[in-house]
């Protein structure tokens, strides 16, 4: 069955008259005919009661007409989508973030890459790195913003910098005072984590790895602005990505001595990239321009 014959049939059920239909139609009474003809015997079943000329659409044609609707709408939405995909300057591209990335990142890219493509439209998810990471893998999402890069063989990663972490703690803490700290030594405190699905969390644990020694983690959170919250109320100490200089906070930020306090952050991709070419667009442009600035800017 061809799509245009349920256009026909879509405008055939609106009139109910074959000539009103045919001549709205640019067709012949006849080819309009054939075609509700064919309809009707694929499906086992009349669509309209006949009355001599006149036809009247029955329950069958009812329930037709409504599937027949929404197929035709559903059709008509996705060459849209393929035409916004194919060309890159109305092209969509799905964008999936660390949380922490959304007060920051992010924002500087869309902003600056909306300057040199204005008409692309960007679809936001921030999540968990794990998250974020499948829905690349599944093709949900065009591009991932993460840190650290994850274990993954099928997925490409573009370096986009680093970020160093350092230790936050409550106003009056007895580190608050200090020049520097170790992980030895925040080993001793109770602290404030991520769960374990964020990449955050992946990199102290790997921190704690290092220096040989196990956090006392006594609460995790879902979300860094929570922890944050959390380390400021006097539940626990934690450690965050440095704040940025536009970001104010009443606690207290302690350098980490150790030499491996940092994390990379960088975009994820399918190994083959994206498959829009409006979302490969996007990643060219943080791939050969942005990557430099944001480098610049650590």
């Amino acid at each position: 069955m061809e799509v245009r014959e349920l256009e026909w049939f879509v405008v055939l059920a609106r009139t109910e008259n074959v000539t009103n239909a045919a001549v709205q139609l640019h067709v012949s009474q006849p080819t309009l005919s054939r075609a509700l003809a064919r309809i009707e015997r694929q499906l086992g079943v009349k669509l309209f009661d006949r009355n001599q000329n006149r036809l009247r659409l029955n329950k069958y044609g009812e329930i037709y007409r409504a599937h027949a609707m929404r197929a035709i709408q559903e059709l008509a939405q996705g060459e849209e989508r393929i035409r916004t995909l194919v060309d890159p300057e109305r092209g969509v591209v799905s964008i999936g973030f660390l949380h922490s990335f959304g007060s920051w990142l992010v924002p500087s890219l869309l902003d600056r890459y909306r300057a040199a493509a204005p008409l692309t439209t960007f679809e936001l998810e921030g999540g968990a790195a794990d998250s974020i990471v499948e829905a690349v893998r599944s093709g949900r999402i065009d591009v991932g913003f993460v840190a650290p890069r994850p274990s993954a063989d099928d997925l490409a990663w573009v370096a986009l910098g680093r970020e160093l972490l350092c230790l936050e703690v409550p106003p009056g803490d007895e580190f608050a005072d200090r020049e520097s700290i170790s992980i030895a030594e925040i080993a001793t405190r109770p602290m404030i984590a991520l769960g374990p699905t964020y990449g955050l969390r992946h990199v102290v644990d790997r921190l704690f790895d290092d220096a040989g020694c196990v956090p006392s983690i006594s609460i995790e959170a879902t979300e860094l602005s929570t922890l944050r919250a959390l380390v400021r109320h006097g539940s626990g100490i934690a450690i965050v990505p440095v704040p940025r200089a536009d970001q104010q906070s009443p606690t207290v930020t302690v350098p980490i001595s150790d030499a491996n306090a940092f994390r990379f952050y960088g975009a994820i991709t399918r190994i083959d990239g994206p498959t829009g070419r409006a979302a490969q667009a996007f990643l060219d442009y943080v791939t050969g321009e942005f990557a430099t600035s944001v480098l610049e800017d650590e």
